[in-house]
């Protein structure tokens, strides 16, 4: 029985999630997700498919965020209309993630239409609409955490809990029948054992090839007790020596909910009193909800706090929803004392760019960085050292203080990803996903050092790359 893995998205790079399984003639895809980064990067969302999507059967979507999803609208545009596997509350967030993310297609061709008119240029479609994204939305097929579900011939699946984001999955798939059976687990994002509110990355016992992602695979995170003294000792500053703001640029599914939730656990400690906390962004307040919504899920920690405190939710208590554009304008004419948590969380849209065009000349205010920035995005300029940014066609100095906090990431780090590796019996064949090539290479060095976590074969992915799964444990390669 023919039996291929294909590497369509985050291979050698971080976003754009997307693998093709194909099964005795049957294809299915490891989620969908938008190329994010720089102008030319975004512009590669537009290139078609490698594929025919009529012929996709289904697709398994490891979690919500933008980068393993953005695509699947766009997919469906193009003529797929089979079922999208995921967890539940992965497809209540996505319900809220794609219809934003449609609106800003729609939004950013508006404008970009009527700078192409005034040169009498013709006009541009967005990559896709609203109508798109609902339809998408209506393709999802809710499942839970441990359910084994048949999704094509011979492709069985099972979710278990990645602790990245809330309903963020790795995924276990066994492809054929019988002996010639292969088990192969995708790692989706792998979030970090011990951080709040989510449950620990799931550790898996067997598999006959493991496809992991390699975001941090060079890079240690600061433990979560240094990281809590790192934000003390911010906020202490700021709250005794600052005159003006403190913005955030936060992803608003998992990073804005982890923020809301440190600051209500340590607003005393933290002297938060004084400052008016803000949460920015619609989707990300919509994404609140179904945390809230979704209470079961979330650590022991977190559900004995809140059984504790009845009335007082963690992520609700001591924060102010901004909703409507003239409420976000307004917090502009607002000069000192606002803690602002906007998206997006790599500065490349969202309200959190207005706030930095107003905040981010003024040496009075300060900018926290507390999360993964993207080549080619003005994030990661600035965490990079850029002097200016351009924004809404303004050149805007950098005098504000920035604070780069690697500790808050929910993405592994280098020993979490050898810890989560080293659990599977006797060293299956890796790919490395979902890393730039110095993070992958740092990893690779790494593991070969180290009879425990060698593999018994090891490779990078390659976009377009094509392995040949009857073939493991041997990593074979097939011309596409």
């Amino acid at each position: 029985m023919q039996m291929t893995l294909q590497f369509l998205g985050a291979a050698r790079e971080v976003t754009g999630s997307c693998h093709l399984v194909t099964v005795a003639g049957k294809h299915l895809l490891l989620d969908c997700g938008l190329i994010q980064g720089g102008k030319a990067d975004e512009l590669r969302n537009h290139e078609p498919f490698v594929f025919d999507p009529q012929t996709i059967v289904a697709v398994v979507l490891s979690h919500a965020h933008i980068d393993h999803s953005g695509r699947l609208p766009l997919l469906v545009k193009a003529g797929f209309d089979g079922p999208i596997y995921t967890h539940k509350a992965t497809a209540e967030l996505c319900a809220i993630m794609l219809k934003d993310a449609a609106m800003l297609q729609v939004r950013d061709t508006e404008r970009t239409n009527k700078k192409r008119a005034k040169h009498d240029l013709a006009p541009l479609e967005p990559l896709f609409t609203v109508e798109d994204a609902e339809q998408a939305i209506s393709q999802f097929v809710s499942l839970e955490y441990g359910q084994v579900t048949r999704v094509i011939p011979h492709v069985d699946i099972c979710l278990s809990d990645a602790g990245h984001i809330l309903g963020s999955a790795l995924v276990e798939l066994w492809l054929g029948e019988g002996k010639s059976q292969k088990k192969i687990v995708f790692s989706g994002d792998l979030g970090r054992a011990g951080m709040p509110i989510l449950q620990n990355p799931t550790l898996v016992d067997t598999a006959d090839l493991v496809l992991m992602e390699s975001t941090y695979g060079n890079r240690f995170h600061r433990s979560w007790t240094d990281t809590l003294a790192e934000l003390k000792d911010i906020f202490a500053k700021t709250v005794n020596e600052s005159q003006g703001n403190i913005l955030l640029p936060a992803f608003s599914v998992g990073r804005a909910q982890e923020l809301l939730y440190l600051f209500h656990l340590y607003a005393k400690e933290w002297d938060l009193g004084r400052w008016k906390i803000c949460l920015d962004s619609p989707m990300a307040i919509e994404a609140t909800r179904v945390y809230v919504n979704n209470y079961p899920l979330m650590d022991e920690d977190f559900k004995r706090f809140t059984r504790q405190h009845p009335g007082q939710h963690p992520l609700l208590s001591n924060v102010e929803f901004i909703q409507t554009t003239e409420e976000s304008i307004a917090l502009n004419e607002v000069h000192k004392g606002l803690i602002i948590i906007a998206g997006s969380g790599m500065c490349n849209g969202g309200r959190i760019r207005s706030h930095l065009e107003h905040n981010l000349w003024r040496s009075e205010c300060d900018v926290i960085i507390c999360g993964f920035q993207a080549l080619g995005t003005p994030g990661r300029a600035l965490v990079d050292g850029a002097k200016e940014l351009t924004i809404h066609g303004n050149s805007v100095n950098v005098a504000a203080k920035l604070h780069t906090v690697g500790g808050l990431s929910a993405h592994a780090d280098q020993a979490e990803l050898l810890r989560w590796y080293r659990h599977f019996e006797e060293q299956p064949p890796l790919v490395l996903v979902h890393g730039e090539p110095e993070a992958q290479q740092g990893l690779v060095a790494v593991m070969n050092q180290d009879p425990k976590t060698k593999p018994k074969a090891l490779a990078i992915a390659t976009r377009g790359d094509m392995l040949d799964l009857t073939a493991l444990p041997k990593l074979v390669w097939v011309t596409a």
